[in-house]
């Protein structure tokens, strides 16, 4: 898997990944996703990509003070062959390469198969809670 920057002839693969990872929600427009990220480290929204194809995502941002990763995907038939691994270990990097003391993601709690990757990869459940506030709807 060659793991490189998002292009915008992604956009319809990337969205069917996402979807195909049960990762988009209705109150989400996933093409708003992407246009947001676009105004914002674009080069932080990586894609992993297999026989010229896309086949893996994660988008990272760094605020200044915390690394978040959003849309890790990968896709149903290339898991568990490291794919998601590489990419986070990639993202981690690109941080630290940032001077990003600490990287933070969210998981929803029924998704207990993506909270063992995570923890398998040192991430560990901080004492905190996640508090949100939509200020623009998409929908």
């Amino acid at each position: 898997m060659l793991i490189r920057s998002y292009r915008p002839a992604d956009e319809a693969a990337i969205i069917a990944l996402w979807q195909a990872c049960g990762l988009t929600r209705p109150w989400n427009d996933p093409r708003k996703d992407i246009e947001r990220k676009l105004t914002a480290q674009p080069e932080l929204f990586l894609v992993g990509e297999s026989d010229g194809a896309p086949i893996a995502s994660a988008m990272v941002g760094f605020d200044g003070h915390r690394g978040w990763v959003y849309y890790l995907a990968v896709h149903p038939g290339h898991q568990r062959c490291g794919h998601g691994r590489r990419l986070m270990a990639h993202a981690e990097q690109l941080l630290i390469e940032r001077g990003c003391p600490k990287i933070n993601l969210l998981v929803r709690t029924a998704n207990g198969q993506v909270i063992d990757f995570y923890r398998a990869l040192g991430y560990a459940q901080d004492d905190a809670v996640s508090l949100g506030k939509r200020l623009i709807p998409d929908i």
